[in-house]
This record gives structure tokens, sequence and C-alpha cells, in this order.
């Protein structure tokens, strides 16, 4: 799902991040949303979140968990 919108996101949410010091190498982070810190309805390079474990990224893609 689309990382872009604000609404797709919810707290507890498995993301693929990423971090400031990959955005060259495009290397995304896996995690749990903990906190969402943008608060735009929209970000073109990505809703800015911070994971369970305290790093901070923008948010490529939500991962759809299959039950």
């Amino acid at each position: 799902m689309d990382g872009t919108v604000r609404a797709n996101i919810k707290r507890g949410d498995l993301v693929n991040i990423i971090l400031k010091k990959d955005q060259r190498s495009g290397v995304l982070t896996e995690g749990i949303v903990k906190d969402i810190l943008t608060s735009a309805p929209k970000h073109h390079r990505g809703i800015k979140v911070r994971l369970e474990d305290g790093q901070i990224g923008r948010v490529q893609e939500v991962i759809e968990e299959d039950f």
C-alpha cells in the first residue's frame, strides 16, 4: 500500500521505510510504526514515522499481512 498517504498508515502497522542515511542507496528498513510524525494528509516522499526500535524514516510501503 502507498506510503505517501497518511490515512494508509496506523500505529502498529508493518512498514518499509527509508532512513535519511539510506536515501542514496535506496536500502529499506522494515519495522512496526510507533508514532506518525508527519501531520499533513499526504507527502510526496512518504509519511515520516518513528518505528518501535526508535528509527525514523519515510514510509515507502505498508506491508499488508495475510491472515
